[in-house]
């Protein structure tokens, strides 16, 4: 780290120490003990301008406070049933953990249909993901390896990608947003694999539109990346969609012990009953009764909300094409 960078930490911590004490509470589940490099990963965020990365922070607090996230790990999705419908239709799992000791999560952004469960379970989920991460997969994971480790790597398979993708945009950029403000620069690379044309063809015109620092962590694998990625981890640690070429991620043909996404895996089931031991610990066992965890939406950032129209244009010019070439296919048949 840089001099001026020094210089930039030190100031927006002199600006923290003046915060309440609430903040400074849920700082804590923020930084887990490493205070200067969370307030590194907020000025990463704002380009190092101390104002910018100081505003940023102080709405995470305190969008934590008024929205309970410090608590959000005590409150299980129920029943069973439920969360196991939620599982499988948003499809994220920790597969293992890179050569270098970062937790490998993967998302299968192509099979996740988002249509068991209404928008404020998806986003309960979402967050109780990130949070468990911060809070337990990463401090473990630094306690191993001797060292901090704050950062993930995220293997996205686009296995499915198709046109209707277009109705689900809306909440992916809710929760994209949500990370992008409130869990900045947790993310030191994502290996995109399995890519179809329509996600060749939107990442053509939305590249240009992500800052250099979102670009230069993008790498678009050929096929499953898995020759790529057993650089950066063990086979073990590979997602069950990358261990052979062509296999995609189907949910029917890969259910099984290694399959990261479902719910009888060994992440999510540690997840699962860990947030039942967390309810359990919050006051006199009481039936816990069904209803998501509502949180605010923050309002998308201009950048977030120009890459998602683009997308959905380019989508709708896809669609149109598609419709006109199924057109003239069936004027073809009709004129034979």
């Amino acid at each position: 780290m840089g001099i001026a960078s020094q210089d930039a930490v030190r100031q927006f911590k002199a600006l923290m120490d003046h915060v309440d004490e609430a903040s400074k509470k849920t700082f804590e589940n923020i930084h887990q003990g490493y205070h200067c490099e969370a307030l590194v990963r907020f000025l990463k965020a704002r380009e190092w301008n101390v104002p910018k990365a100081h505003k940023m922070l102080v709405d995470c607090l305190n969008w934590r406070i008024q929205n309970e996230i410090d608590i959000i790990l005590s409150k299980p999705i129920i029943p069973t049933d439920l969360y196991r419908a939620v599982r499988d239709s948003q499809l994220i799992g920790l597969s293992g953990y890179s050569k270098e000791g970062l937790p490998v999560f993967a998302v299968g952004v192509g099979l996740s249909t988002f249509d068991k469960a209404s928008v404020h379970y998806y986003v309960q989920s979402h967050i109780q993901i990130n949070e468990y991460r911060d809070r337990v997969v990463l401090p473990s994971a630094t306690k191993k390896q001797g060292r901090h480790i704050g950062t993930c790597l995220k293997v996205l398979d686009m296995t499915g990608l198709k046109l209707s993708a277009l109705s689900q945009i809306k909440l992916l950029t809710i929760i994209s947003t949500i990370d992008d403000l409130n869990y900045p620069e947790k993310t030191e690379t994502y290996y995109i694999v399995n890519a179809p044309y329509i996600f060749s063809a939107c990442w053509k015109v939305v590249k240009p539109l992500l800052q250099e620092r979102t670009r230069r962590k993008v790498q678009v694998l050929q096929g499953c990346g898995r020759d790529e990625l057993l650089k950066v981890m063990d086979y073990a640690s590979l997602p069950h969609f990358c261990r052979r070429e062509g296999s995609g991620s189907s949910r029917h043909s890969t259910a099984g012990p290694d399959d990261c996404f479902s719910l009888d895996h060994t992440f999510h089931q540690q997840l699962y009953n860990y947030i039942k031991q967390q309810s359990q610990c919050q006051g006199p066992a009481a039936p816990i009764k069904q209803g998501s965890f509502h949180v605010d939406f923050p309002d998308p950032e201009p950048e977030k909300t120009k890459i998602a129209q683009t997308i959905e244009s380019e989508m709708h010019k896809l669609s149109d094409r598609n419709g006109l070439v199924h057109s003239l296919d069936s004027m073809k048949i009709n004129i034979e």
